[in-house]
């Protein structure tokens, strides 16, 4: 089938099953899922090389990935990934990942722009200060951050959860519930999203007038070993954390295994609150979730950082846009109130 048959069997132009099938802001939002189930329906596919041509751009959304010390390829980059690559193939365009070598990343996205292999790109994992987006901003490609860095936010486009508040709203739970020795088991704070989450904690520390304590905190990559290692030091402590968030439910797994070889239990002997991603391959327990935690999609991020980046690339007003998502907050088996007198060894 091709595009006048299609039109033809829809009522429509030519023109107006086009910009639908493109992603037309200006084609009425029933028309434009009426036209793309027919598509998917009736197989038809456009002419990507006649497309490209007819609009000069490559419809392709580039990912550049730095191999380092730290990796970002991990699942949930994937998840992330899930997400967007829905809305890429209902919208018509493909993906381009770049894995590089760290100190090779900015003439990645040089090359991106000079060979217009691609019309826009996400910038995933921003640091404080990150260089990428003075960069992206110079070569003037389209792009969109998931996360934020520190710079005015109204500067770029970006989705991002609100991290501190979410860690904010896991430390006052626990005190609510009555532990003063509340560990953090964070990723690495070079990067804003750990950065803000450590902030959230402090905050909730501060204003309920609990000491910090620099010895509960622990930054390193999100991995299991994470959870595992620092939990049996702490544990091993003369004034050990009743309570411990996790910036990661694979951190948290850490924890579970750690505290289950000394024989504690969670939710009775000490409590674990965790950050999940909602991550589909890693469900949190079943009706009653297995772990306290703040939630928010990150295959739902995936979704919209595309939906986001198509909207300025096809769009003449390429004004930043900006979301802000708050965590939901899910109470599972693993919290409870703060244990008197124990001592772990």
């Amino acid at each position: 089938m091709n595009l006048k048959e299609l039109a033809k069997l829809l009522e429509l132009s030519p023109t107006t099953v086009s910009r639908a099938l493109n992603g037309y802001p200006e084609v009425n939002a029933n028309t434009r899922e009426r036209v793309t189930a027919a598509a998917r329906k009736y197989g038809y596919a456009p002419n990507q090389v006649a497309k490209r041509l007819a609009t000069g751009r490559s419809h392709t959304i580039g990912h550049v990935i730095p191999i380092s010390g730290h990796q970002m390829i991990n699942p949930i980059f994937a998840e992330f990934m899930a997400g967007a690559g829905e809305v890429y193939s209902t919208r018509g365009y493909d993906s381009i990942l770049s894995v590089v070598p760290e100190t090779e990343e900015a003439d990645a996205y040089r090359t991106l722009v000079a060979n217009r292999k691609v019309d826009g790109v996400i910038v995933h994992g921003p640091h404080i200060n990150d260089y990428r987006i003075d960069l992206l901003q110079e070569l003037g490609l389209p792009f969109v951050v998931h996360g934020r860095d520190t710079r005015p936010e109204s500067e770029y486009s970006w989705l991002d959860m609100n991290n501190r508040r979410a860690f904010l709203r896991a430390t006052d739970f626990l005190l609510d519930l009555g532990h003063r020795r509340i560990a953090l088991l964070n990723g690495i704070e070079t990067h804003n999203f750990a950065a803000r989450r450590h902030q959230g904690y402090q905050d909730a520390l501060t204003r309920r007038g609990v000491p910090y304590d620099p010895a509960l905190v622990f930054a390193a990559d999100m991995v299991e070993p994470l959870g595992y290692d620092s939990t049996r030091k702490m544990l091993a402590d003369d004034n050990p954390p009743t309570a411990i968030i996790t910036s990661s439910i694979m951190v948290a797994l850490g924890v579970l295994r750690a505290t289950g070889e000394l024989g504690l239990h969670s939710g009775r002997d000490i409590s674990i609150i965790t950050h999940d991603d909602d991550l589909s391959y890693l469900p949190n327990g079943g009706a009653v979730p297995l772990f306290t935690a703040t939630r928010s999609s990150v295959r739902g991020a995936g979704r919209r950082c595309a939906e986001m980046l198509m909207d300025i690339i096809e769009s003449a007003d390429r004004s930043p846009q900006h979301e802000l998502w708050e965590a939901d907050l899910t109470v599972g088996r693993s919290t409870g109130p703060c244990p008197e007198g124990l001592k772990y060894g």
